[in-house]
């Protein structure tokens, strides 16, 4: 029986709704995250969801929050299917009401105190990037060297924060844009451990015969403590391509939503809502891209 498409969710003490997650409030500092089945390109978000995205996203997170909890604390208390994670968590609000079907997609994480700046580090000239650099040169303003191809591998892994935008689009931070906009100090620091966690997660996929191109990292404070949050090295956030597909001067197969990007860019539409009606197969091969990522990265299966 094919999975049910969750696009929106109703339980008690919503607390905010974003382009994919709606947040609950449970009480005592902590909050219920639900991975809905809506999907966003150029942050508009699309009519049709992609049936059991929102468990492959929250499942995947959780995978990355538990590899990565040496590098930095990060916000998961733990996944509502996990029944030995969830022993003393409180049912309280939401959790009271959470039905079978959502508890997969479904993640209780500690309240934190955002920062309002996406933490984006890019090991690869793609996407946005490269569209900048046809242009003028740069990478967020910071100049970048002659001759460079589609997909080359950088010097290194580069941040290049972008703003945080509640609606409308991202739009990408220069270094003294960023240091206003945080401080500098503050800015230092999310540079430092955005590229950390990031070469730990791109020696992981490298691991598994994958390549994380870029990412997009959230950080805020827990209880006074610098705390990676909200999802983690998804295909809905990050760029992950086959290692045997990477070719300098092309773009290789994505394992993320560039799929759907490159359809839309196909089409006559001007980046703004409302965005076209997916078809049927888009919607399925999307799917199957985000199974296919989080099995090669996580070496197992995921039925949804």
């Amino acid at each position: 029986m094919p999975i049910q498409p969750v696009y929106e969710t109703s339980l008690p003490g919503l607390l905010h709704r974003g382009k994919v997650r709606d947040t609950y409030d449970l009480g005592g500092g902590l909050l219920l995250m639900v991975a809905t089945d809506r999907i966003s390109a150029f942050d508009v978000i699309m009519s049709s969801p992609v049936p059991g995205k929102g468990i492959i996203l929250t499942q995947m997170s959780s995978f990355w929050f538990g590899l990565l909890k040496d590098v930095i604390p990060n916000h998961m208390v733990a996944v509502a299917s996990d029944a030995d994670a969830m022993r003393g968590v409180p049912i309280t609000g939401a959790l009271t009401e959470l039905p079978e079907a959502y508890r997969r997609r479904s993640m209780v994480i500690k309240r934190a105190e955002r920062i309002d700046m996406e933490c984006v580090v890019r090991n690869y000239l793609a996407g946005s990037a490269w569209v900048e650099y046809r242009k003028s040169g740069t990478m967020n303003s910071l100049k970048l060297p002659d001759g460079m191809r589609e997909s080359d591998r950088l010097p290194e892994p580069m941040f290049t924060p972008s703003t945080k935008a509640e609606s409308g689009h991202d739009e990408p931070l220069s270094r003294s844009e960023g240091e206003n906009l945080v401080g500098k100090e503050l800015y230092r620091t999310l540079e430092e451990k955005s590229i950390e966690v990031f070469s730990a997660a791109h020696a992981h996929a490298e691991s598994k015969g994958m390549i994380l191109a870029d990412t997009k990292f959230e950080f805020g404070y827990v209880d006074g403590e610098l705390t990676l949050i909200d999802e983690v090295l998804t295909p809905d956030s990050s760029r992950f391509w086959d290692v045997n597909d990477w070719k300098p001067g092309s773009t290789p197969p994505a394992y993320d939503k560039q799929y759907l990007r490159d359809w839309l860019l196909q089409q006559t539409w001007n980046r703004n809502p409302p965005a076209p009606d997916l078809p049927t197969d888009v919607i399925s091969n999307t799917q199957k891209r985000y199974l296919e990522a989080y099995a090669r990265l996580t070496g197992k299966s995921l039925i949804l």
